[in-house]
């Protein structure tokens, strides 16, 4: 079987990107992990797949795989690479796009041929939308869903929320010193997180201003995490720690997220950047 793909990246979280418009192909988790594999494969954090609309009202639909072949519900930089990818390949001319994902819908509107603002949806922080199961003993206040959680390394203070897709955050004083790797591990796999969890360490610089690193599920720590931002200054906002416009600085660059609170759409703008198309046998 062969394909033709494109690698892209969104701040460093890469992704090798599927039009399975003008071609057919069942893909398996096999198949994924070799994709994604960064020695034997092409390599990248995710694969994304580019699909017929399945409803009347949307363009297209978006499809997501960790590099361990699990399908995952969202992810926000790379909702902003299928932006750019169906720009590109113009397999539309319209400027405001409604994707549907496996969890709802996202709109992705062209700001110019690098940039791409994507409404995220209201941030859900009922822990039954993660799942999450809390210990309400421990809970610090249920009305801003703050939470300590007991592990095998201690515990942590930490906010959930769901942008799609599952987020613990953490408020860390320094995120050059926060043991990501370590504690993202435990805290990914904990058992209150049946489906395991992104992991968010936020150093907060100002009430407009964070810098943030994520260890995502199924993958570890990436360059940058596009939902992971959001649910950080989400959870941020509705802990009455930050303003409603937030600068996000992550390893691979900056996101802008802006969000009112409640029920309001939380929106996303940041870069997509192409790197190769190629063509590959599975």
């Amino acid at each position: 079987m062969q394909l033709r793909f494109t690698k892209m990246h969104g701040l460093g979280n890469d992704f090798v990107v599927i039009d399975l418009l003008s071609q057919n192909a069942q893909l398996s988790a096999d198949h994924i992990r070799h994709i994604a594999n960064r020695h034997l494969g092409i390599g990248c954090d995710q694969v994304l797949l580019v699909e017929p609309p399945t409803t009347t009202d949307t363009d297209f639909h978006y499809r997501i795989y960790n590099c361990d072949g699990t399908e995952v519900e969202q992810c926000g930089n790379g909702a902003r690479c299928f932006g750019k990818f169906v720009t590109d390949k113009k397999l539309t001319g319209k400027r405001q796009l409604k994707v549907s994902t496996n969890t709802g819908h996202i709109n992705i509107d062209v700001v110019d041929n690098n940039t791409f603002r994507v409404d995220m949806g209201v941030p859900n922080f009922d822990p039954a939308s993660l799942p999450f199961t809390p210990d309400l003993a421990l809970a610090n206040d249920t009305q801003t869903n703050t939470y300590t959680i007991n592990h095998t390394q201690g515990s942590s203070d930490i906010s959930i929320a769901s942008m799609g897709n599952p987020h613990a955050v953490l408020v860390v004083d320094n995120i050059d010193t926060a043991d990501v790797a370590g504690l993202g591990k435990v805290l990914e796999c904990h058992s209150q997180f049946p489906n395991n969890v992104n992991v968010g360490f936020m150093q907060i610089i100002s009430r407009n201003r964070v810098k943030l690193r994520v260890f995502e599920r199924g993958v570890g720590e990436t360059q940058a995490c596009g939902s992971g931002a959001c649910a950080a200054v989400a959870t941020g906002i509705n802990n009455g720690l930050l303003d409603a416009g937030v600068d996000v600085e992550l390893i691979g660059g900056q996101l802008n997220i802006q969000w009112s609170g409640g029920n309001t759409p939380l929106i996303m703008t940041g870069s997509a950047t192409k790197v190769f198309d190629g063509k590959m046998t599975l």
